[in-house]
C-alpha cells in the first residue's frame, strides 16, 4: 500500500508551492561520528520515494570523494522530501550533518533552519561525547528534540540502557525514545511519524515581504556562487532582483531549484521552505553566509544571522613549486566558498616561498581541506605543523603606547616577540568532555594530566562509564591527543572540546641554531615545561635529515638564550694521510693539524645553504 501511494506522489509533477505552512517540517539529524546519521538518511530518501529502495547506493548524500573515502559526514546536506501521512501531502526538508567535533560550525549553521532535531544514539556504543554537545547545542536553541536509537540489530545492542542513559543525562522519558535499525529499515515510518506528529511547523509569514537567511553556499564552475537559503517570510522567483544586506549588491534571480537530492528546478519559494538560487554571485565574500536577503524594492529588517566559527589551528599552505602559486590561489578561493570556517591570510617564508597562513575548527578539518584540494582541483600543497594562536601582552613602551598595539595575537612562531618584551602571555584554552569505560580511567586521568589538565567534574553515566571533564590547554590536543586517547581505551573512549577563552601561561619560543644562525621556519612556541622534551626530538630529528656538508653542523635548540639541546652533525672528511707509507708520524700530525686549521676557517665564512626538501620533512605533519 505504502509503495502504490509513493508510485502515485511522484508520478504526478509535484507543485511544492501548494503546500501550506501547517504541512511543512524542517529538521536535522545530529549524532556523534559513526552513529549512522548518513544510512538513516538513505533510508528516509527510500521510504519517502526520493529514491529508489535496493538501489545499492549509500551514503546518498555525502557527494563529496573524501567522505566516502573516510566514511564520515563532511559537509551538512539538505533535501527536499515528499511524504502522504493520513491522506495528506508533508514537505520535509531534512538536513544530514556531521558528528565530528571540527565540524560543529555546520551542525549550528544547520540548526537555524530548523524547528527540530532527530537525535540519533548507538544502541552499543551508548552516549557519546559529541551526543551531549549536540543535544545542548540544539536544546540551547530551544528545538524540539526526537530522541532514536538506532543499531538495535547488533548483537552487543542494549537499548535499555541507552535509554537510562537519556534519561540520566537529558531527563528524556524512555516512552519518548523510538527504536530503529536504519542498515535494516525497521522503525522507519514510526520516526517520519514522529516527525510530522511532534516537530512544530516553521512560524513564518507568507504575506510578509521577502526575507531569507543564506545558510550554505558552494561554487559551481558555470553558474558561480549558489546560496542555500531559508526563507522566513515572502516568496521568491526567477527574475526578482534581491539585495544583499551584507554588501548592499544587487542580484537577479537567475535560477530556483529544490534538492531532492538532485537539484531540480522549481517556479519560486515560499516561506518555510529550504531551496538553492543561483543569482551570479562571482566571488567567495560575495555569497556571505549568515546574511540576509530581501527583494531591493522592499526594506526590511536583517535577520539574526550566527557568529562566523573561530578558528582554533593554523597551518601554512604553500605550493610545491613557485610556478603553481597561482592556480593553488584559485582553488583555495573556491573551496573557502564551500567552507567558509576556514580563515585565509597571506604569507611567505624564505624555505617555501609565497603562500598562505589557513585557519581551521581542528586537525581533522586541516586534513579534510587537504584532501579535498588534491581531489577536486588537482592540487599538491605543501602543509606546515600545525599551531594555534596565542595572545601576547608587550611591556609597555613608547612605541607601543602611541600605536595602541600593546596586545598582540600570533599564531606564526616566526612572529612571537623576544622574551624581554614580553609582559605576559596567554595561551587558548578549551572544555574537553571524555567519556570512557570506567576500566579506562586512569590511563585516561594519566594522559590528561601530562597534556596539562585540569579535572573540572567526574560524573557516573551508568554502572561501566565514567564522564570526565577536563581544562585543556588546546595546543597539547590539536595533534595527536585524540589519537592517543583511542589507543589507550581500546576505540571506547570519546572525546569533544568546546572553545574556554584564554589563560596566563608561561610560553617560551624554541629557536632552532645551525652553527649559531638562527633558522626561523624551524622556531616553535612552546610551554616552558616542555621546551627541553621538544628541544631534544626536533635537534635528534634534524640530525638524520639534514644532510651532511664539508663542515661540521652544530643543531641546537635554544630558549630565552639557553642551548637545552644540542647535536652534531659530523663533516665529510677526506683521508690526508693516505699517500703516507710510513716515517716519522710528526708528518702524519702536521697533515692533520692542516685539515683541522682548513675546516675551521672554512667554517667560519661556510654559507649553510639547507635544501627545500629538508624543511618539508620537518614541517609538514
Amino acid at each position: 500500500m505504502r509503495l502504490q501511494l509513493l508510485q502515485r506522489t511522484y508520478s504526478q509533477i509535484h507543485d511544492f508551492t501548494q503546500i501550506p505552512i501547517e504541512r511543512i517540517r524542517n529538521f536535522s539529524i545530529i549524532a556523534h561520528v559513526d552513529h549512522g546519521k548518513s544510512t538513516l538518511a538513505d533510508r528516509l530518501l527510500e521510504f519517502t520515494g526520493a529514491i529508489k529502495e535496493n538501489s545499492g547506493q549509500s551514503q546518498i548524500l555525502d557527494k563529496l570523494q573524501v567522505e566516502k573515502e573516510r566514511g564520515i559526514t563532511v559537509k551538512a546536506q539538505s533535501v527536499s522530501l515528499l511524504y502522504n501521512f493520513k491522506g495528506d501531502d508533508y514537505l520535509l526538508n531534512l538536513i544530514d550533518t556531521p558528528g565530528h567535533v571540527d565540524f560543529s560550525s555546520e551542525v549550528c549553521r544547520s540548526l537555524f533552519a530548523c524547528q527540530g532535531v532527530i537525535l540519533l544514539v548507538d544502541a552499543n556504543d551508548g552516549v557519546q561525547a559529541q551526543t551531549v554537545a549536540n543535544f545542548f547545542l540544539a536544546f540551547g536553541k530551544d528545538l524540539t528534540i526526537v530522541p532514536v536509537i538506532n543499531k538495535i540489530d547488533l548483537k552487543n545492542a542494549d537499548p535499555d540502557r541507552v535509554t537510562k542513559q537519556l534519561q540520566f543525562l537529558f531527563d528524556i522519558e524512555p516512552q519518548e525514545v523510538l527504536r530503529i535499525s536504519a542498515k535494516l529499515g525497521k522503525g522507519i515510518e514510526s520516526v517520519l511519524e514522529a516527525i510530522i506528529e511532534r516537530l512544530p511547523c516553521p512560524k513564518v509569514d507568507r504575506e510578509a515581504p521577502f526575507r531569507a537567511l543564506i545558510f550554505d553556499s558552494w561554487y559551481d564552475k558555470y553558474r558561480g556562487a549558489l546560496s542555500l537559503i531559508y526563507v522566513q517570510d515572502g516568496d521568491i522567483s526567477v527574475g526578482d532582483e534581491i539585495q544583499s544586506c551584507h554588501t548592499k549588491k544587487v542580484y537577479e534571480i537567475k535560477t530556483v531549484s529544490l534538492l531532492r537530492p538532485q537539484e531540480v528546478a522549481a517556479n519560486k519559494l515560499n516561506a518555510g521552505q529550504i531551496g538553492l538560487i543561483g543569482c551570479n554571485m562571482r566571488s567567495s565574500k560575495e555569497a556571505f553566509i549568515g546574511d540576509t536577503i530581501h527583494k531591493s524594492s522592499c526594506i526590511v529588517e536583517a535577520l539574526q544571522g550566527f557568529e562566523p566559527p573561530r578558528p582554533m589551528v593554523f597551518a601554512g599552505v604553500y605550493p610545491s613549486d613557485q610556478s603553481q602559486h597561482i592556480s593553488l590561489r584559485s582553488a583555495i578561493e573556491k573551496l573557502t566558498l564551500n567552507d567558509s570556517a576556514v580563515s585565509v591570510d597571506v604569507d611567505s617564508s624564505p624555505a617555501l616561498g609565497q603562500g598562505w597562513r589557513l585557519g581551521f575548527l581542528g586537525l581533522l578539518h586541516l586534513e579534510v581541506f587537504s584532501q579535498r584540494l588534491q581531489q577536486e582541483y588537482g592540487a599538491e600543497p605543501i602543509l606546515t605543523a600545525p599551531s594555534v594562536t596565542y595572545k601576547i601582552k608587550l611591556k609597555p613602551t613608547k612605541q607601543n603606547l602611541k600605536t595602541g598595539e600593546q596586545l598582540i595575537y600570533v599564531n606564526n612562531p616566526a612572529l612571537f616577540p623576544d622574551h624581554l618584551l614580553i609582559e605576559e602571555a596567554f595561551e587558548p584554552m578549551v572544555i574537553g568532555t571524555i567519556i570512557t569505560p570506567d576500566e579506562y580511567l586512569g590511563p585516561v586521568i594519566s594522559l590528561c594530566m601530562e597534556r596539562r589538565g585540569i579535572q573540572r567534574s567526574a560524573k557516573n553515566i551508568d554502572n561501566d562509564r565514567v564522564m570526565l571533564q577536563y581544562d585543556l590547554p588546546l595546543c597539547e590536543i590539536i595533534v595527536d591527543f585524540h589519537d592517543t586517547l583511542k589507543t589507550i581505551s581500546s576505540g571506547y573512549a570519546s572525546f569533544d572540546y568546546e572553545d574556554n577563552g584564554y589563560q596566563s601561561s608561561n610560553l617560551v619560543k624554541l629557536v632552532i641554531l645551525l652553527n649559531g644562525v638562527a633558522v626561523e621556519e624551524l622556531s616553535n612556541i612552546v610551554h616552558i615545561t616542555k621546551a627541553q622534551t621538544v628541544g631534544r626530538k626536533m635537534v635528534l630529528k634534524l640530525r638524520d635529515i639534514i644532510p651532511r656538508q664539508m663542515v661540521q653542523i652544530a643543531v641546537q635548540a635554544v630558549s630565552n638564550g639557553k642551548v637545552l639541546a644540542r647535536e652534531n652533525i659530523k663533516p665529510y672528511r677526506k683521508d690526508v694521510t693516505a699517500k703516507l707509507y710510513g716515517g716519522d708520524v710528526t708528518r702524519r700530525m702536521k697533515l692533520l693539524a692542516q685539515q683541522a686549521a682548513g675546516k675551521k676557517k672554512m667554517r667560519m665564512v661556510a654559507n649553510i645553504s639547507l635544501p627545500k626538501e629538508t624543511f618539508i620533512d620537518v614541517l609538514k605533519k
